[in-house]
């Protein structure tokens, strides 16, 4: 019976340690530097103004060396616990949408919504990092070597929470080969930088943004009264009551706006399934369709780590 207890004990406990050392989940693009030095860009009309974008689709299906390097960088992360999400198979299954196409409409007044090619990426890929990587050959007498820059990005907000540099030795190995000794030369400092990231965003909560406007046709707006409360009143109590540490910003607001930034959510729902800013909006917009407040409203996305909410109808 002590066996069998033991037995028990041991399993939990292990259970337990593989739980608390799980590391995010990375996807690795190359920079955007290294995509425009090679002409991998494109262009598309955003409102008025050009904006170059890279072109994934372009880089991995003309660029023989960045598919090995991915893999030969993505096998080192891997090894050290990492969750290695596949770009390229991604990048494959939106190939026929460009910029332009991703728009998505109100089905009342026919606004519209612009995301870039990276955004979609991200929307769908749901990974917590995106690892960007840059390299150039150097040649010298003894051969050649690569210089090389590692950037990891929270996908939510867009900082950078790790970086790495540096030139590799001169050798006749081929560029994938010599990345891949550079990278796990100088993994330690940059896995121990995305692991102090990761660990803070399980202790403080996933850094969000939620914005709450409303449709100009409606009859109410964030000072109508609700049991004596003003709805953004009534809102920050549903915030304070559901973010991590009742950790948000209201940064500003008037009577039709309200933002708040550094919205801290927890990194899984009650079902033990990621959260992400859609899936937070989400239960509010379902919080408000009760009563007393019985409000239609509407959730759209601003890349991965913004969420709108605009109330008064779909």
């Amino acid at each position: 019976m002590r066996a069998k207890s033991w037995l028990i004990g041991f399993v939990l406990l292990f259970s337990f340690c593989a739980f608390a050392q799980k590391k995010p989940t990375i996807m690795i693009l190359p920079s955007d530097n290294w995509c425009n030095q090679r002409y991998f860009m494109s262009s598309f009309s955003n409102q008025g103004s050009t904006v170059k974008v890279p072109n994934y689709q372009q880089a991995f299906m003309e660029d023989t060396e960045l598919p090995q390097v991915i893999s030969k960088v993505g096998g080192v992360l891997t090894g050290l616990g990492y969750s290695l999400k596949d770009a390229e198979q991604e990048i494959k299954s939106i190939a026929t949408k460009t910029a332009e196409d991703n728009v998505t409409f109100s089905k009342t007044s026919g606004a519209t919504l612009n995301e870039t090619p990276l955004d979609v990426l991200k929307r769908r890929v749901k990974s917590d990092i995106i690892i960007q990587i840059w390299w150039k050959l150097n040649r010298d007498s003894k051969g050649h070597s690569a210089s090389f820059t590692l950037e990891a990005f929270d996908t939510y907000t867009n900082k950078r929470i790790a970086t790495s540099t540096g030139t590799t030795k001169s050798s006749k190995e081929g560029i994938p080969v010599l990345l891949e000794q550079a990278v796990k030369e100088n993994i330690k400092p940059f896995d121990e930088q995305m692991s102090r990231w990761y660990d803070e965003q399980k202790k403080k909560g996933r850094e969000i943004v939620l914005t709450v406007r409303c449709w100009d046709n409606w009859e109410n707006d964030l000072e109508t009264e609700y049991d004596g409360n003003e709805l953004t009143d009534c809102i920050q109590d549903w915030l304070a009551e559901h973010t991590v540490n009742s950790s948000y910003n209201y940064s500003d607001g008037t009577e039709t706006f309200a933002q708040f930034e550094q919205v801290r959510i927890p990194l899984l729902d009650e079902r033990g399934r990621a959260m992400d800013a859609r899936a937070f909006a989400t239960e509010l917009r379902k919080y408000l369709q009760k009563p007393p407040y019985n409000i239609t409203s509407k959730v759209m996305m601003r890349g991965l780590g913004e969420a709108i909410i605009v109330l008064g109808e779909k």
